[in-house]
């Protein structure tokens, strides 16, 4: 049973939808028991960090720590990528689950001397394909998803893919069970749905 937490933010039907699409068995919830119990989580995200304080103050941020810990498959999608970060610059206050190292930071307004419009909407590439990456298996590098966001994850040892928008950022973050997406996959056609089908058949 794959938990898909609600926290009243983000495109959370339409990526129950595609998870339905693939066969999966979902459940919604803001229930941090359920969380503790389900065989993986997903995290869907649209809108401000600061929406993000609800999983703390209904427990699912422990029960995500703790699920986590014991081996259980995560899937972040936009602002859930970027809770999986220490933190956003958007709002400084809201802690984020750290696993990642380092802050969410806007772009910035100019770029190669060019004004930069912020946020990033529309389709991208993925210039990079780690070879390890299990929820990349099957996708090449080029290929193209849909992103929409004016907050960007830093670059590091766990981003499985980055895109060049502003300066390189992470597309894709990836370490052992942990998992996030910038972009949304339900959203981004075949690429999206190999990616959501890589996650259920893990």
């Amino acid at each position: 049973m794959i938990a898909v937490i609600d926290y009243k933010a983000g495109n959370l039907t339409s990526v129950v939808k595609a998870l339905h699409f693939l066969g999966a068995e979902t459940v919604v919830t803001q229930d941090p028991d359920v969380v503790r119990t389900a065989t993986k989580i997903v995290l869907p995200g649209v809108g401000h960090f600061q929406s993000t304080q609800l999983l703390n103050d209904l427990g699912i941020t422990e029960a995500v720590r703790e699920s986590v810990a014991q081996g259980t498959l995560f899937l972040g999608v936009c602002v859930g990528l970027q809770w999986l970060y220490e933190g956003s610059t958007e709002a400084p206050d809201v802690p984020g689950l750290g696993h990642f190292s380092g802050l969410c930071e806007r772009f910035p307004a100019e770029y190669a001397g060019a004004e930069l419009k912020s946020p990033h909407v529309g389709w991208n590439s993925l210039d990079t394909v780690r070879a390890d990456s299990r929820l990349l298996k099957g996708i090449s590098p080029g290929g193209f998803v849909y992103y929409t966001h004016s907050w960007r994850a830093p670059v590091s040892a766990d981003s499985a893919s980055v895109t060049e928008y502003g300066g390189a950022f992470t597309g894709v973050v990836e370490r052992d069970n942990v998992m996030g997406v910038q972009f949304h996959p339900e959203k981004s056609s075949s690429i999206g749905l190999q990616l959501l089908k890589n996650f259920v058949e893990l």
